[in-house]
């Protein structure tokens, strides 16, 4: 497994983060991995829970190819 160390963490953060440890009953360490794991397991599946509603809500639409877009309003001018 890979290790990771955090330099310069201001002195409230790592007070912070050791009574939130305390309060879960972990070690320090073990706290860090679960926040860690928590931040980028909610951020990957809030984007594939966008994406899958945003194909729903496409379904079945059809789309005009932006040339023609683009086409039309320059004739407009």
């Amino acid at each position: 497994m890979a290790q990771l160390l955090v330099r310069n963490v201001p002195d409230h953060i790592a007070a912070a983060l050791e009574k939130r440890a305390a309060e879960h009953g972990r070690s320090a360490e073990a706290e860090h991995r679960a926040i860690l794991e928590t931040a980028l397991k909610h951020r990957s599946e809030d984007f594939w829970d966008a994406a899958r509603k945003l194909r729903e809500e496409l379904k079945g639409r059809t789309f005009t190819p932006s040339e023609d877009l683009i086409r039309e309003d320059r004739d407009t001018r």
